[in-house]
């Protein structure tokens, strides 16, 4: 089966069709004109019986007659006839006109006694027509011979019979010879034409199947194969086609791997996320910030619509648009024009280009360039904070230094003391922008890193008991009671600036008593504790006050941040640095700061030193 569906069996198939269908063609024409050109067994034997009645009629009356007999001899001889005679006794007279092969035949090799019996009688006779049910003849099948009665001159006796015989020549033997040559010429041709077909095989087929190797080995990516030119013909010129194909598509491959490659580092070496949607929204190409962004933001939305199974049960999530950029995506799918936005997911802030990616004017798949500016929407928002609290906090006390003044310029105080008040007013509110105005330049000089630190050995507990009574008689006129909690251990940090540890311990127990209710508890604590594997001495500064909201956590840090939104404070209020500042020494100290807080439950702030030299 494999060779009738290579091109060498269809090209044999096809010769051998072709071959039949000539035969079977020449045939028909050649057994038409057999038929119409050679007669049957029955006319011939008609024929040579008529021939022989007429040459038996004549030899009766010129028997004796040498010259007539030679002459009906030269004429039966150019028809490929001859005769013989017998006579009534069954004797056979060779004539002396006989030619040599004449004499080499005898009667019964025609007929037999009895055939001859019916001529003797009278009647003709033909071997191809006999009656006597005994075995024909032995040449019965290649000659057709008739016999008829004859006559001596003057009698009315038969005297024997004349047997004219002739090589068969019927339509039917000459049509089965013409059958047996074709079957032969066809036997031949199909064994030429298979012959001819492996032949084929070798010089055809083998290039061709050199070709389509080299085609699947190229298809599996080893584009550097060639095929071996091993003739000039066209095969060869296929052969040198090939190669030069696979020579051009090598080239194209590694032009196009090297522009893979280059698109593939610039996609990697970009800090925006890349990612490309096809039009039904699966994720077609990312790069590594764009994957942790599909993976992030579908493990947000997958676990949420998940809650609550076990892990084995839930299905894969499947890369699809993120539910934060589904809105967006549908955008530019149905309006087919770039589109930008600002996504709020969770606490960061992405900033959105989304432009659609075209194939013959239709729009099969979005690409998204997403750019984390949670950082600078944090450093704007602080901006904007800054100014306006700045504003807010210097408006206050030139509002009342303005008010003031006027009051003492148009001599509203009458008397003396009312004036000392108000020039008081005006001294404390002097006060107050001084120390905004330090706290400013302070945190300037900590935030560029000129902040010029003492550093020391310093006794934490020493060092927190005396902070501790400095605000014991502030916390007992608030109501409030301050205790510290120290270990038995003395706590000590190798490197530390006393001032500015104290400047963080006022800032936070200011807060603290600031925004604590009367008959509650405000603890100061010291412990030894581990900060990246190393001793650390962990600070910590706890209160039972109002407590923070869980959405101003994250900016209780930032400069002028105030959970106060109404911004309430009395004359002893803050400048809404300090948190800031705070923050900023630690962080100097190679220390961290954190927060703990629930509304109503109270606030603890932790801070954590190393006590090793920084």
């Amino acid at each position: 089966m494999f060779i009738l569906k290579s091109v060498v069996g269809k090209l044999w198939i096809t010769i051998i069709g072709l071959v039949v269908v000539v035969l079977l063609t020449l045939s028909l024409f050649l057994f038409r004109y057999i038929e119409t050109s050679f007669p049957k067994s029955k006319d011939q034997a008609e024929t040579l019986t008529r021939l022989a009645v007429k040459v038996a009629n004549e030899i009766s009356l010129h028997k004796e007659e040498r010259r007539y007999l030679q002459v009906v001899n030269e004429l039966l001889s150019a028809q490929g006839a001859s005769i013989l005679m017998v006579t009534a006794n069954f004797e056979q007279i060779d004539p002396p006109f006989a030619q040599a092969q004449d004499k080499t035949f005898r009667y019964t090799d025609f007929f037999t006694k009895a055939d001859l019996q019916k001529a003797f009688a009278g009647q003709s006779v033909d071997n191809r027509n006999t009656s006597s049910g005994l075995p024909r003849a032995p040449l019965s099948n290649q000659y057709t011979a008739v016999a008829v009665p004859y006559m001596n001159e003057g009698q009315t006796q038969t005297a024997g019979a004349l047997i004219l015989y002739q090589l068969t020549q019927s339509a039917e033997e000459t049509q089965a010879y013409v059958k047996k040559l074709f079957v032969v010429v066809g036997v031949a041709g199909f064994l030429m034409t298979t012959f001819f077909a492996f032949f084929l095989l070798t010089k055809i087929t083998q290039p061709l199947l050199q070709l389509k190797k080299a085609a699947d080995l190229i298809s599996m990516g080893e584009y550097d194969t060639r095929v071996p030119i091993t003739s000039s013909d066209e095969l060869g010129e296929l052969g040198k086609t090939f190669n030069h194909m696979g020579e051009k598509l090598s080239d194209t491959i590694k032009a196009l791997s090297h522009e893979k490659e280059h698109l593939a580092s610039v996609l990697r070496s970009m800090g925006d996320a890349v990612i490309t949607f096809d039009a039904d929204g699966k994720v077609i190409l990312t790069n590594p910030p764009g994957d942790k962004v599909v993976r992030d933001w579908n493990e947000i939305h997958w676990a949420d619509d998940w809650s609550g199974q076990e892990e084995k049960h839930m299905p894969r999530k499947p890369e699809t648009v993120p539910e934060p950029l589904q809105p967006l995506f549908q955008g530019v799918i149905s309006e087919a024009k770039e589109m930008t936005a600002k996504l709020h997911v969770q606490s960061e802030v992405w900033s959105v280009v989304m432009a659609p990616l075209y194939s013959h004017e239709l729009v099969r798949g979005v690409v998204a360039v997403m750019r984390d500016v949670t950082e600078e929407f944090r450093l704007d928002k602080l901006r904007k904070d800054f100014v306006a609290n700045v504003s807010h906090e210097l408006r206050t006390p030139l509002s009342m230094l303005q008010g003031y003044s006027e009051a003492l310029i148009d001599d509203i105080a009458a008397t003396p003391e009312e004036r000392k008040d108000l020039a008081q007013v005006i001294h404390d509110e002097s006060l107050r922008m001084g120390r905004l105005v330090k706290d400013l330049l302070d945190l300037a000089k900590m935030e560029t890193g000129n902040m010029e630190l003492n550093f020391r050995e310093l006794e934490v507990n020493t060092f927190l008991k005396r902070v501790h009574r400095k605000f014991a008689g502030l916390s007992k006129e608030h109501g409030i009671t301050m205790t510290c909690v120290l270990p038995d251990e003395e706590l000590v940090l190798c490197h530390a600036d006393e001032d500015r540890m104290e400047q963080v311990l006022t800032n936070l127990l200011d807060n603290a008593i600031r925004h604590t209710p009367s008959q509650s508890l405000i603890q100061l604590s010291a412990a030894r504790t581990r900060y990246k594997g190393e001793e650390a001495v962990l600070i910590e500064v706890a209160d039972q006050g109002y407590g923070i909201p869980a959405e101003d956590l994250p900016f209780i840090f930032e400069r002028f941040y105030k959970a106060d939104k109404a911004r309430t404070r009395g004359a002893t209020g803050g400048t809404g640095l300090g948190l800031s500042i705070v923050k900023n020494i630690i962080e100097a100290h190679e220390g961290t700061v954190h927060v703990k807080s629930q509304p109503g439950q109270g606030t603890t702030f932790s801070i954590t030193l190393p006590c090793k030299a920084v």
